[in-house]
């Protein structure tokens, strides 16, 4: 899997830890598959707060490229 320049630059500017990536990628909690091509791996990551990780991949390019990563503040508020 290749990352893209955005992805890094988020990890990066949102203090995300790669071994989350990881663990999200390896052991999701929930997968979402969009119409745009997009597969959407999230995991609640204790480490910071049991807030959710969202890491979007992009499967149709060649190679899988992931597009960004965020915690997301939607699912929080449902849960």
């Amino acid at each position: 899997m290749k990352y893209s320049k955005h992805f890094e630059d988020m990890l990066l500017e949102r203090k995300i830890d790669i071994s989350w990536i990881n663990v999200t990628l390896e052991n999701p909690e929930k997968i979402e598959i969009h119409k745009d091509g997009t597969k959407h791996f999230i995991r609640r990551i204790k480490e910071n707060g049991n807030r959710y990780l969202r890491v979007v991949i992009n499967e149709v390019a060649t190679p899988t490229r992931a597009v960004t990563a965020f915690f997301d503040r939607r699912l929080r508020r449902r849960s």
